[in-house]
Protein backbone atom coordinates (compact mmCIF):
# COMPACT_ATOMS: atom_id res chain seq x y z
CA UNK A 1 0.00 0.00 0.00
CA UNK A 2 1.35 3.03 -0.60
CA UNK A 3 1.27 6.43 1.50
CA UNK A 4 -1.01 8.83 1.14
CA UNK A 5 -1.95 12.80 1.35
CA UNK A 6 -4.20 14.45 3.63
CA UNK A 7 -7.86 12.87 2.11
CA UNK A 8 -10.15 16.40 0.37
CA UNK A 9 -13.44 14.57 1.66
CA UNK A 10 -14.58 12.19 4.85
CA UNK A 11 -14.60 8.41 3.81
CA UNK A 12 -15.10 5.99 6.63
CA UNK A 13 -14.48 2.06 6.26
CA UNK A 14 -16.92 0.95 8.79
CA UNK A 15 -19.59 -0.52 6.73
CA UNK A 16 -16.53 -2.37 4.47
CA UNK A 17 -15.17 -3.68 7.29
CA UNK A 18 -18.33 -4.54 9.12
CA UNK A 19 -19.04 -6.93 5.50
CA UNK A 20 -15.55 -8.30 6.46
CA UNK A 21 -16.93 -9.56 9.50
CA UNK A 22 -19.58 -11.28 8.34
CA UNK A 23 -18.13 -12.46 5.78
CA UNK A 24 -15.49 -14.16 8.04
CA UNK A 25 -18.28 -14.94 10.73
CA UNK A 26 -21.32 -16.03 9.97
CA UNK A 27 -23.31 -15.94 13.17
CA UNK A 28 -22.05 -12.36 13.55
CA UNK A 29 -25.64 -11.25 11.79
CA UNK A 30 -27.32 -13.35 14.21
CA UNK A 31 -25.82 -11.23 16.99
CA UNK A 32 -26.18 -8.15 15.56
CA UNK A 33 -30.08 -8.95 14.94
CA UNK A 34 -30.25 -10.03 18.69
CA UNK A 35 -28.38 -6.80 19.48
CA UNK A 36 -30.57 -4.34 17.66
CA UNK A 37 -34.14 -6.70 18.72
CA UNK A 38 -32.27 -5.94 22.88
CA UNK A 39 -31.62 -1.80 21.73
CA UNK A 40 -35.14 -1.42 20.13
CA UNK A 41 -36.55 -2.95 23.06
CA UNK A 42 -34.89 -0.87 25.38
CA UNK A 43 -35.67 2.48 23.57
CA UNK A 44 -39.27 1.39 23.71
CA UNK A 45 -39.34 1.30 27.50
CA UNK A 46 -37.24 4.27 27.77
CA UNK A 47 -34.57 2.42 29.36
CA UNK A 48 -31.53 3.67 27.50
CA UNK A 49 -32.82 7.21 27.39
CA UNK A 50 -30.98 8.34 30.34
CA UNK A 51 -28.21 7.44 32.63
CA UNK A 52 -29.19 7.97 36.15
CA UNK A 53 -25.72 8.27 38.07
CA UNK A 54 -22.77 10.03 36.73
CA UNK A 55 -20.90 10.24 33.38
CA UNK A 56 -20.15 6.38 31.88
CA UNK A 57 -16.00 6.78 31.81
CA UNK A 58 -14.94 4.72 29.10
CA UNK A 59 -10.77 3.53 29.76
CA UNK A 60 -8.72 4.26 26.37
CA UNK A 61 -5.77 3.19 25.44
CA UNK A 62 -4.13 4.91 22.14
CA UNK A 63 -1.97 2.66 19.84
CA UNK A 64 0.33 4.34 17.85
CA UNK A 65 1.78 2.10 14.69
CA UNK A 66 4.12 4.15 12.63
CA UNK A 67 6.83 3.61 9.99
CA UNK A 68 7.64 7.42 9.59
CA UNK A 69 8.75 9.58 11.99
CA UNK A 70 6.12 11.70 11.50
CA UNK A 71 3.56 9.21 12.41
CA UNK A 72 4.59 9.01 15.57
CA UNK A 73 2.60 11.64 17.07
CA UNK A 74 2.68 13.81 20.46
CA UNK A 75 1.21 12.85 23.54
CA UNK A 76 -0.09 16.77 23.24
CA UNK A 77 -1.97 15.59 20.05
CA UNK A 78 -3.56 12.41 21.45
CA UNK A 79 -4.86 14.45 24.92
CA UNK A 80 -6.64 16.78 22.29
CA UNK A 81 -8.17 14.02 20.98
CA UNK A 82 -9.41 12.91 24.41
CA UNK A 83 -10.66 16.47 24.97
CA UNK A 84 -12.83 16.63 21.67
CA UNK A 85 -14.53 12.83 22.89
CA UNK A 86 -14.89 14.50 26.32
CA UNK A 87 -16.84 17.61 24.96
CA UNK A 88 -18.98 16.06 21.99
CA UNK A 89 -19.93 13.30 23.71
CA UNK A 90 -21.04 15.82 26.38
CA UNK A 91 -22.87 18.04 24.24
CA UNK A 92 -20.20 20.38 25.85
CA UNK A 93 -18.08 21.34 22.44
CA UNK A 94 -18.66 25.37 21.96
CA UNK A 95 -20.12 24.68 18.01
CA UNK A 96 -23.00 22.99 19.15
CA UNK A 97 -24.67 26.46 19.44
CA UNK A 98 -24.21 26.54 15.51
CA UNK A 99 -27.37 24.32 15.25
CA UNK A 100 -30.20 25.16 13.51
CA UNK A 101 -33.24 27.13 15.50
CA UNK A 102 -35.46 23.76 14.07
CA UNK A 103 -32.48 21.31 15.94
CA UNK A 104 -31.71 23.10 18.71
CA UNK A 105 -33.46 21.24 21.16
CA UNK A 106 -32.31 18.08 19.76
CA UNK A 107 -28.34 18.66 21.02
CA UNK A 108 -28.04 15.90 23.15
CA UNK A 109 -25.91 14.98 26.03
CA UNK A 110 -24.27 11.56 25.51
CA UNK A 111 -23.57 11.58 28.98
CA UNK A 112 -20.07 9.35 28.43
CA UNK A 113 -16.25 10.75 28.60
CA UNK A 114 -13.12 9.03 27.54
CA UNK A 115 -9.80 8.83 29.85
CA UNK A 116 -6.52 7.55 29.05
CA UNK A 117 -5.83 4.19 31.08
CA UNK A 118 -3.95 4.78 33.77
CA UNK A 119 -3.10 0.84 34.54
CA UNK A 120 -2.36 -1.58 31.91
CA UNK A 121 -3.83 -5.30 31.65
CA UNK A 122 -1.08 -6.29 33.77
CA UNK A 123 -2.07 -3.77 36.81
CA UNK A 124 0.93 -1.66 35.98
CA UNK A 125 0.95 1.96 35.16
CA UNK A 126 0.50 3.68 32.22
CA UNK A 127 0.42 6.57 29.88
CA UNK A 128 -2.63 4.60 28.03
CA UNK A 129 -0.30 5.37 25.06
CA UNK A 130 1.95 2.88 23.61
CA UNK A 131 3.86 3.49 20.20
CA UNK A 132 5.18 0.23 17.75
CA UNK A 133 7.34 1.08 14.95
CA UNK A 134 6.13 -0.70 11.71
CA UNK A 135 6.99 -1.80 7.97
CA UNK A 136 3.97 -1.16 6.62
CA UNK A 137 3.27 1.87 5.23
CA UNK A 138 -0.19 2.18 5.17
CA UNK A 139 -2.69 0.05 6.22
CA UNK A 140 -6.29 -1.19 5.25
CA UNK A 141 -9.90 -2.17 6.63
CA UNK A 142 -8.35 -5.78 6.86
CA UNK A 143 -7.35 -5.04 10.86
CA UNK A 144 -4.01 -5.85 9.68
CA UNK A 145 -2.77 -2.82 11.99
CA UNK A 146 -4.48 -4.53 15.04
CA UNK A 147 -2.32 -7.66 15.66
CA UNK A 148 1.70 -7.92 15.59
CA UNK A 149 1.51 -10.76 13.35
CA UNK A 150 0.63 -8.22 10.88
CA UNK A 151 2.74 -5.49 11.50
CA UNK A 152 0.84 -3.85 14.09
CA UNK A 153 -0.12 -4.45 17.76
CA UNK A 154 -2.30 -6.50 19.96
CA UNK A 155 -5.05 -4.88 21.42
CA UNK A 156 -5.50 -4.40 25.38
CA UNK A 157 -8.46 -6.71 26.88
CA UNK A 158 -11.50 -5.65 24.47
CA UNK A 159 -13.53 -6.11 27.24
CA UNK A 160 -11.94 -3.19 29.73
CA UNK A 161 -10.81 -0.62 27.25
CA UNK A 162 -11.45 1.12 24.01
CA UNK A 163 -8.38 0.29 21.81
CA UNK A 164 -7.45 2.96 19.26
CA UNK A 165 -5.28 2.10 16.58
CA UNK A 166 -3.48 5.44 15.38
CA UNK A 167 -1.64 5.08 12.34
CA UNK A 168 -1.59 5.50 8.38
CA UNK A 169 -4.35 4.51 6.20
CA UNK A 170 -4.42 3.79 2.47
CA UNK A 171 -6.95 4.41 0.16
CA UNK A 172 -8.29 7.83 1.23
CA UNK A 173 -9.56 6.45 4.52
CA UNK A 174 -10.32 8.90 7.68
CA UNK A 175 -11.12 5.51 9.58
CA UNK A 176 -13.24 2.99 10.56
CA UNK A 177 -14.83 1.04 13.66
CA UNK A 178 -16.23 -2.03 14.48
CA UNK A 179 -19.69 -2.45 15.75
CA UNK A 180 -20.76 -4.04 19.32
CA UNK A 181 -20.62 -7.64 19.28
CA UNK A 182 -18.03 -8.41 16.49
CA UNK A 183 -14.83 -10.56 17.52
CA UNK A 184 -12.92 -9.52 20.26
CA UNK A 185 -9.69 -9.63 18.91
CA UNK A 186 -10.30 -6.80 16.53
CA UNK A 187 -12.49 -4.91 18.60
CA UNK A 188 -11.96 -1.17 18.30
CA UNK A 189 -11.66 1.83 16.28
CA UNK A 190 -8.81 2.95 13.55
CA UNK A 191 -7.88 6.33 12.96
CA UNK A 192 -5.34 8.31 10.09
CA UNK A 193 -2.47 9.67 12.02
CA UNK A 194 -3.13 13.15 10.39
CA UNK A 195 -7.05 13.41 10.91
CA UNK A 196 -6.54 12.47 15.16
CA UNK A 197 -7.17 15.25 17.11
CA UNK A 198 -6.34 19.13 16.71
CA UNK A 199 -2.93 19.60 16.79
CA UNK A 200 0.55 18.62 15.33
CA UNK A 201 0.24 16.72 12.75
CA UNK A 202 -3.78 16.97 12.41
CA UNK A 203 -4.33 18.64 8.92
CA UNK A 204 -6.95 20.42 7.37
CA UNK A 205 -10.55 19.51 6.85
CA UNK A 206 -10.60 16.44 9.59
CA UNK A 207 -8.08 18.51 12.51
CA UNK A 208 -11.26 19.03 14.52
CA UNK A 209 -10.81 15.83 15.73
CA UNK A 210 -14.50 14.59 14.63
CA UNK A 211 -13.22 11.83 13.05
CA UNK A 212 -12.46 10.12 16.17
CA UNK A 213 -15.92 10.84 17.21
CA UNK A 214 -17.48 9.60 14.73
CA UNK A 215 -15.57 5.92 14.80
CA UNK A 216 -16.73 5.96 18.15
CA UNK A 217 -20.10 6.66 17.17
CA UNK A 218 -20.06 3.65 15.40
CA UNK A 219 -18.07 1.47 18.11
CA UNK A 220 -21.39 2.30 20.31
CA UNK A 221 -23.49 0.97 17.39
CA UNK A 222 -24.71 4.40 15.44
CA UNK A 223 -25.00 3.79 12.01
CA UNK A 224 -24.23 6.89 8.72
CA UNK A 225 -27.74 8.88 8.85
CA UNK A 226 -28.48 7.96 5.08
CA UNK A 227 -28.37 4.34 6.22
CA UNK A 228 -25.68 3.28 4.02
CA UNK A 229 -28.34 2.27 1.01
CA UNK A 230 -28.00 5.94 -1.21
CA UNK A 231 -31.82 5.10 -2.25
CA UNK A 232 -34.04 6.44 1.07
CA UNK A 233 -35.27 3.48 2.07
CA UNK A 234 -32.77 2.34 4.42
CA UNK A 235 -32.70 3.33 8.05
CA UNK A 236 -30.16 4.49 11.03
CA UNK A 237 -32.26 3.21 13.23
CA UNK A 238 -32.48 6.91 15.40
CA UNK A 239 -35.77 8.22 14.01
CA UNK A 240 -35.01 11.93 15.12
CA UNK A 241 -32.92 12.41 12.40
CA UNK A 242 -34.18 12.80 9.00
CA UNK A 243 -34.53 10.10 6.01
CA UNK A 244 -31.02 11.32 4.13
CA UNK A 245 -30.13 10.14 0.53
CA UNK A 246 -27.03 9.91 1.16
CA UNK A 247 -23.90 11.37 2.38
CA UNK A 248 -23.00 15.20 2.37
CA UNK A 249 -19.45 16.34 2.29
CA UNK A 250 -17.58 19.63 2.84
CA UNK A 251 -19.16 22.55 4.55
CA UNK A 252 -23.13 22.42 3.08
CA UNK A 253 -25.84 24.77 3.17
CA UNK A 254 -28.67 24.67 5.60
CA UNK A 255 -31.31 23.19 4.53
CA UNK A 256 -30.01 20.52 1.89
CA UNK A 257 -33.29 18.84 0.94
CA UNK A 258 -32.99 14.77 0.28
CA UNK A 259 -35.83 12.03 0.44
CA UNK A 260 -38.68 14.27 0.77
CA UNK A 261 -37.38 15.64 3.85
CA UNK A 262 -37.96 19.24 3.75
CA UNK A 263 -38.52 22.01 4.70
CA UNK A 264 -35.57 21.40 7.17
CA UNK A 265 -33.50 18.63 5.07
CA UNK A 266 -30.82 16.91 5.94
CA UNK A 267 -29.32 16.82 9.25
CA UNK A 268 -25.98 16.84 7.99
CA UNK A 269 -24.02 18.82 11.18
CA UNK A 270 -24.29 15.23 12.42
CA UNK A 271 -21.74 13.31 13.67
CA UNK A 272 -22.55 10.60 11.82
CA UNK A 273 -22.60 12.65 8.52
CA UNK A 274 -19.21 12.84 6.05
CA UNK A 275 -18.90 16.77 6.43
CA UNK A 276 -15.74 18.46 7.67
CA UNK A 277 -15.14 18.30 10.70
CA UNK A 278 -16.24 22.26 11.92
CA UNK A 279 -19.21 21.32 9.91
CA UNK A 280 -20.52 18.67 12.39
CA UNK A 281 -21.46 19.39 16.14
CA UNK A 282 -24.06 17.04 17.65
CA UNK A 283 -25.74 13.64 18.74
CA UNK A 284 -29.61 13.30 18.99
CA UNK A 285 -31.73 12.03 21.65
CA UNK A 286 -32.47 8.53 19.76
CA UNK A 287 -28.78 8.10 18.98
CA UNK A 288 -27.46 8.57 22.51
CA UNK A 289 -30.17 5.80 23.47
CA UNK A 290 -28.94 4.02 20.97
CA UNK A 291 -25.28 4.18 22.62
CA UNK A 292 -26.43 3.82 25.96
CA UNK A 293 -28.04 1.06 25.57
CA UNK A 294 -24.80 -0.48 23.81
CA UNK A 295 -23.18 0.25 27.62
CA UNK A 296 -25.85 -1.09 29.16
CA UNK A 297 -25.49 -4.85 27.21
CA UNK A 298 -22.43 -5.62 24.62
CA UNK A 299 -19.91 -3.10 25.94
CA UNK A 300 -21.42 -3.13 29.74
CA UNK A 301 -17.69 -3.90 31.26
CA UNK A 302 -16.17 -1.25 29.59
CA UNK A 303 -18.20 1.56 31.59
CA UNK A 304 -17.77 -0.63 34.64
CA UNK A 305 -13.83 -0.53 34.52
Amino acid sequence: MEEQTVPSRRKCGAIAAHYLIVEANPDFRERLRELEDATAQRMAFGMAARRVEGPATIPTVVHVVYNEESGNISEAQIQSQISVLNQDFRAQNPDSSKAPEVWEGLVADANIQFALASEDPNGGTTTGITRTRTEQTAFGVDDAVKSAATSGVDPWPTDRYLNIWVCNLADGLLGYAQFPVGPPETDGVVILNTAFGTTGTASAPFNGGRTTTHEVGHFLNLRHIWGDDFLCAASDLAADTPNTAEPNFGKPNFPHVSCSNGPNGDMFMNYMDYVDDDSMFMFTPQQVARMLAALEGPRSMLSQS
